[in-house]
């Protein structure tokens, strides 16, 4: 028996535009984002799949994605589990700031390092590393039981709360990970055993 984990980064967020390190803070889709979402309930309503769970985080702009997909998909009678543990990396002190003015303050060496290690944190907020701590637990509980009985789950989160699963999932050591970039608005279908192994991987 094969269960079905779908994964989608929500749209194009404003701050995504802007150039601004987001993490827990709130902003709304950008248009394009808006777009991205309906195209990703369109690409899911084409392969005829009716997810049996949905997950998404705390934050809006991941569950206004899962609100415009389901809306394509056509789907209105569902219960929808948000959780902070799905939310974004937690940047901390860099939240809000212009990318470029952060490698000004802090230079560009350094920035690069809070980006793109595994398990340095910025300062006040989290790495890649802590980031797993908090989304993996709950995944083994909440989400994982479901598709391992052969049930489809569709989770709407952010960049780097669905890298955490992704590294799981696609067995990617802490240098590959930092390398793997997961789109906007498209969909990644994972096909899980009975044991929680992934068998297949399609990207829509």
């Amino acid at each position: 028996m094969t269960g079905t984990l779908i994964l989608v980064r929500h749209g194009q967020s404003e701050w995504n535009l802007l150039n601004l390190f987001t993490g827990w803070k709130d902003p709304g889709l950008t248009e394009q984002g808006i777009e991205e979402a309906k195209k990703a309930g369109q690409a899911l309503k084409a392969k005829n799949i009716v997810p049996d769970a949905y997950f998404t985080s705390d934050l809006t702009r991941a569950q206004r994605t899962l609100d415009l997909m389901l809306k394509e998909m056509g789907i209105t009678e569902l219960t929808i589990h948000r959780s902070q543990k799905l939310n974004e990396r937690d940047y901390g002190d860099l939240a809000g700031l212009n990318k470029d003015d952060a490698r000004e303050k802090w230079g560009e060496e350094q920035v690069h390092i809070w980006r793109r290690s595994y398990d340095v944190p910025p300062p006040g907020g989290e790495s890649l590393k802590d980031t797993a701590a908090r989304v993996l637990p709950y995944y083994e509980a909440e989400i994982e039981p479901l598709v391992k009985a052969g049930k489809t789950v569709l989770v709407t989160a952010h960049g780097n709360s669905l890298r955490a699963l992704v590294m799981v999932l696609e067995e990617l050591d802490e240098e590959a990970i930092l390398k793997r970039e997961i789109a906007t608005g498209a969909p990644i279908l994972y096909g899980i055993d009975a044991a929680g192994k992934r068998v297949s991987t399609e990207e829509l």
